[in-house]
């Protein structure tokens, strides 16, 4: 059984959580974006290079290698912050239902 307390518990959690995991999300997202526009800066470090052995370069540089390291902390933080708002969420539909079960058997 679920307890109303549990409910109140992942309610508080989805409310507490809710700027955090908007951080999250937001981080993740201008991430894979400035991916973009760190790729055409990193390029322009070879510029007597034709464009494929600049994307090259760049794809190899540090800079870029940090970036996507960054990336992947990123979505990692994202991630785990979308399961734990889902269980919290889960659970509350589960309570609804066990009630929704409860008041069927008592009608």
């Amino acid at each position: 059984m679920i307890t109303e307390e549990e409910v109140q518990k992942a309610v508080d959690f989805l409310r507490d959580n809710a700027p955090n995991a908007a951080k999250c999300k937001s981080e993740r997202i201008y991430l894979e974006e400035y991916r973009k526009s760190l790729k055409a800066i990193v390029m322009t470090n070879w510029t007597d290079l034709p464009v494929s052995a600049q994307e090259r370069q760049a794809y190899q540089s540090d800079v870029y290698i940090n970036h996507l390291r960054a990336l992947k902390i990123a979505v990692y933080e994202d991630e785990k912050q979308r399961f734990l708002m889902k269980a919290a969420e889960a659970k509350i539909e589960a309570w609804r239902s066990m009630n929704a079960n409860m008041r069927a058997i008592k009608l």
